[in-house]
């Protein structure tokens, strides 16, 4: 005896070796044997053999005309044999019954599966419904083959255009048109960013990259909604105090000022933070705005500011302008001693913002003491800050510094310059050393009050936010608040409305243990932490640019370790395999090739030795 049963969702037949009340022992045409349940034996038969059966059935199947099964079975539950006899006309032979049997369940729309061999027709209005989507999905499956074959043929089809980058980046998997990118990359053998490209739709590397990046952590576009300028507390007291900044001639968030008053036994120097806190409330539709992107995001050519234009023209410090700011005053004795300090909230007169394209030229470390000099602007005040500022640096131990160069990126429409700046300037010593001070000295301030704040601590080479005042070992400081940039990071607005509360005598506006103060900090170091990726990658892009728009092919380095190297004349650091073996601090030659500026790469191969290091030169003779 033969039968055919169902297993795992799958039609089978063999022969019966042996059977009880409950089981049967099958031999299948492949030898298989197997024991199955009685309950899964759905048509037993004599003859003809089961694979002779099977192979009939399968054909017979092929031929069938299930929606005019569909209208022979009406409307009530049957047994496939019952329909099979019906069909057929006569006592259906096994591959006519077995075939019936196939058909029924490969078509789940027209028949559903009611027990072992049993069906209902699905109503007129299911039917419909399934066919539709069915005829839907056939459709789209066509219209993905058709995509595919657009893009494999490096056509870009219209669809897309409203896609990129996101369906590169961040894409929605379950899209046709994802698929159909899928498929064309598979087919073409490239990555689907290649094949994007080949199809022209990257005109720009340098957009894309901008792109991909706004589609991560500007979702909702760079742009600000309209917002009305904020009117400071008129209470503030106006400070006698002329202040001047000092910043580049793109900065236009200029969060600080000094000033200088020479009294009869002491210097008091004045250090003048803009204070954007006094408007934005907490929680406020602007505060929500600083609190999503929580710091200015700063690349070559562009930037995108944390705090809308109308909130930073209101309290940018800007010169001939009587400006909201908090003010640290520090007196000084003659000998450069610190002798204390006093925090202010007032109304401070700018009396001009010098730009460092200016002047550098007159305020250097050529011009400094030197009475052949032509007096200039705040001569006398930028030569006593200067001897303050080297006063600081060695308190904290940091008198000496490595000489380093900083790079400025200059844009003139598609023209890149790259200018060289020795960090550690007159005028990068006397900012960076009272911005220091005052951050440090307001840090320890808050920790004196226990009023909460943010600070930044290093140890161990490593630097983290922190809401205990911890030492900045790297700066040689107690303990390191930011709070000189309000306008420019969040974590400093935050700082500035509790350094607020402490003079004005109020609660402070995050209490302790404030969950408020944890997720920022959390959040801003991940976004400080991206943005500053994204700038350095756009400034690798534009170096790449620049060495393409000077047609320079080789380059001068100095190794660094193992393969790492660092260009003499460039702010970049690589990767040079070929390197590998030669000594640390030695000179080398590179040439430079397959600059891409869609990956932002390039390969940087050995040509030979500049110059070596002179403890290798002894150990070579």
């Amino acid at each position: 005896m033969h039968l055919i049963f169902e297993e795992d969702g799958h039609f089978k037949a063999g022969s019966i070796l042996s059977e009880t009340e409950a089981t049967a022992q099958v031999e299948a045409a492949s030898g298989k044997r197997s024991k199955i349940k009685s309950a899964s034996i759905l048509l037993r038969f004599a003859a003809p053999a089961p694979n002779e059966v099977m192979a009939e059935a399968e054909t017979l199947a092929g031929d069938l005309d299930v929606d005019f099964l569909w209208e022979a079975a009406g409307s009530d539950e049957f047994g496939f044999e019952q329909l099979a006899r019906d069909y057929y006309g006569h006592a259906p032979r096994p591959a006519e019954s077995a075939a019936l049997l196939l058909k029924l369940h490969a078509s789940p729309i027209h028949f559903h599966k009611k027990g072992k061999g049993r069906y209902r027709p699905a109503p007129s209005e299911t039917l419909a419904a399934a066919k539709a989507g069915l005829e839907k999905k056939r459709l789209a499956a066509e219209r993905q083959t058709h995509l595919a074959a657009e893009l494999a043929a490096f056509r870009l089809p219209p669809e897309y255009a409203s896609l990129i980058p996101r369906i590169l980046i961040a894409p929605d998997k379950n899209t046709l048109e994802y698929k159909a990118l899928e498929d064309a990359a598979a087919a073409s053998g490239l990555s689907q960013l290649r094949l994007i490209e080949r199809c022209g739709a990257i005109p720009s590397a340098l957009d894309f990259h901008l792109a991909t990046f706004l589609l991560e952590w500007f979702p909702r576009g760079a742009g600000f909604a309209a917002v009305s300028e904020p009117i400071d507390p008129p209470e503030l007291p106006k400070s006698s105090v002329r202040a001047f900044s000092m910043d580049d001639e793109a900065t236009t968030e200029i969060d600080d000022a000094l000033s200088v008053q020479w009294l009869d036994d002491r210097v008091r120097v004045g250090i003048h933070i803009a204070a954007p806190a006094l408007g934005i409330a907490p929680g406020s539709e602007l505060d929500k705005v600083a609190r999503e992107r929580l710091s200015t995001v700063y690349y070559p050519g562009s930037k995108i500011t944390m705090l809308p234009e109308a909130l930073i023209h209101h309290y940018t410090l800007g010169e001939t302008h009587d400006c909201p700011a908090l003010s640290l005053y520090v007196d000084v004795a003659p000998d450069r001693r610190v002798l204390g300090a006093e925090t202010r909230l007032e109304m401070v007169h700018i009396a001009d913002n010098l730009r460092h394209e200016t002047l550098e030229a007159l305020f250097n470390d050529g011009t400094l003491r030197n009475p052949d000099i032509p007096d200039y602007p705040y001569r006398r005040e930028l030569e006593w800050l200067h001897d303050f500022a080297a006063v600081l640096e060695a308190g904290r131990g940091k008198a000496d510094t490595i000489d380093r160069v900083d790079y400025t990126f200059k844009l003139d429409n598609e023209h890149i310059s790259i200018v060289p700046r020795k960090r550690g300037s007159p005028i990068d010593k006397v900012v960076s050393e009272l911005m220091i001070f005052a951050n440090a000295h307001w840090g320890g301030w808050l920790a004196e009050k226990r009023v909460p704040g943010i600070y930044r601590a290093q140890a161990n080479g490593k630097t983290r936010m922190t809401t205990s005042p911890d030492p900045h070992v790297g700066l040689g400081v107690d303990q390191y608040a930011w709070s000189s940039s309000p306008l420019r990071r969040y974590v400093d607005l935050v700082n500035q409305r509790q350094l607020i509360s402490i003079v004005q005598g109020a609660d402070p506006v995050y209490p302790p243990r404030s969950e408020e103060l944890f997720s920022t900090i959390r959040d801003f170091e991940q976004a400080y932490d991206a943005y500053a990726d994204f700038q350095r990658r756009i400034e690798r892009y534009w170096m790449l640019r620049w060495l393409m728009q000077e047609s320079i092919h080789e380059v001068s380095a100095s190794v660094i370790r193992e393969d790492l190297v660092r260009f003499d004349n460039l702010p970049m650091v690589t990767r040079a395999p070929s390197v590998a073996g030669i000594a640390p601090g030695s000179k080398v030659l590179l040439a430079i090739s397959d600059i891409d500026l869609l990956d932002i790469s390039f390969h940087a191969e050995y040509r030979e030795t500049l110059e070596t290091p002179p403890d290798s030169r002894a150990a070579l003779s």
